[in-house]
C-alpha cells in the first residue's frame, strides 16, 4: 500500500490484514472528523463535501519511517489523523472534545498527495480525496473515551500556541496523544452520536 504512480496518485495494494475487511485494489485512508461530523454522516450517508483532506501510508509516510512494518505505518497515519481532528475541534468550539478518526476503504488512485506538500514533515501522511466518502466505504469509527475530553480540550486550546514552538502548549498538545482512541464498528455510531 502506498506506493506512488505518476503525479501525486497515491495507488494501494491488496489488503489481507489480520481482523480487517479485504477489499481488492483498494487502500485505507483516515479521515478526521469531530462528533457533530460523525451525526452528520449517520444523517446523510456521507462525509461532504469534498474535497476532504484525509492521511494515509504515503511514500512520504514511508520515508519518515523507515524501519516501520505495515502495521505501524497505518498506526502512524491514524495517529496523524488523530491529530489533524484537534484542528477540526478547534474550528468548532461547540463539538464534544474527542477526537473521531474514519477507517475509509478507497478505490484504488483515489486519494492524492500534494507533491508541494510531500517533503512538510507534518504532511507526510495527507492525502485529499476529491469525492465524497459514502458510509458504505467506512470501515471502521475510532473516538476518543469520555475520560480523555479534559486532555484533548486542553490540547485544542494549545495548538495555536504549539504551533508557535511553546513546549508547553506542545506539552498540552501531545497530551491527547497519550490517549487511545477506541474502534467501534459501522454499526455502532448510532451510539457514538
Amino acid at each position: 500500500m502506498g506506493n506512488c504512480f505518476g503525479a501525486g496518485v497515491v495507488r494501494g495494494a491488496r489488503r489481507g490484514s489480520a481482523g480487517a475487511r479485504s477489499y481488492p485494489w483498494r487502500m485505507r485512508v483516515y479521515l478526521p472528523l469531530t462528533l457533530p461530523r460523525l451525526a452528520e454522516l449517520h444523517r446523510t450517508g456521507e462525509v461532504a463535501p469534498a474535497p476532504l483532506t484525509a492521511h494515509a501510508v504515503t511514500p512520504g509516510l514511508r520515508e519518515w519511517y523507515l524501519a516501520g512494518g505495515e502495521e505501524e505505518l497505518e498506526y502512524a497515519a491514524l495517529g496523524r489523523a488523530a491529530h489533524a481532528a484537534l484542528a477540526l475541534l478547534a474550528a468548532d468550539p461547540g463539538a464534544p472534545p474527542r477526537r473521531v478518526v474514519l477507517a475509509v476503504e478507497v478505490a484504488d488512485g483515489a486519494a492524492r498527495t500534494d507533491p508541494d506538500r510531500a517533503l512538510d514533515p507534518e504532511a507526510v501522511s495527507e492525502v485529499v480525496l476529491d469525492t465524497a466518502v459514502p458510509l458504505a466505504d467506512v470501515a471502521a469509527v475510532h473516538v476518543d473515551a469520555d475520560e480523555a475530553a479534559a486532555d484533548v480540550a486542553a490540547a485544542v486550546a494549545a495548538l495555536a500556541g504549539a504551533a508557535r514552538g511553546d513546549e508547553d502548549a506542545r506539552l498540552a498538545v501531545d497530551g491527547a496523544a497519550d490517549h487511545e482512541l477506541l474502534w467501534y464498528g459501522v454499526q455502532e455510531i448510532d451510539t457514538l452520536v
